[in-house]
């Protein structure tokens, strides 16, 4: 699962205009690493490698059912591609810093199409997630 989830990220990196693999990789690797612990269950793991602006937000009890009613019922990820990448300074609702938002055109044992959206902020130079959603 590692080989694949670097070959995306690269693959991914390559083709986003504008931006250089030193500095999207990072972040990227961060939102795949993340993901591999929503994707095998470990949703107290997800919150607690999460940023404290979103731990603040919601409380590891809340964060762990919302993911139990939302992500269980998909499956297993059958595939994910990086639709798209943006890099913001603000963002609405959050203090000023480094944002990067990453759209994924994903795709689930019981749900052939789903858009996921997360977002990652640069925390004391890591790269932690903000905010997740998916439709």
């Amino acid at each position: 699962m590692k080989g694949i989830i670097r070959k995306l990220i690269l693959s991914s990196v390559l083709w986003l205009p504008g931006l250089s693999l030193a500095e999207t990789s990072p972040a990227l690797q961060s939102v795949m690493a993340w993901f591999e612990a929503v994707d095998s269950g470990a949703y107290a793991q997800s919150w607690e490698e999460s940023a404290p602006l979103f731990r603040q937000q919601v409380s590891k009890e809340d964060w762990q059912k919302a993911l139990k009613g939302v992500r269980e019922p998909l499956g297993e990820v059958l595939s994910r591609e990086v639709a798209s990448l943006s890099e913001h300074n603000s963002l609405p609702g959050a203090p000023d810093g480094q944002y990067v938002v990453v759209r994924l055109a994903s795709s689930f044992e019981h749900k052939a199409r789903a858009t996921e959206t997360v977002t990652f902020a640069r925390v004391q130079g890591d790269w932690r997630a903000v905010g997740y959603f998916i439709k």
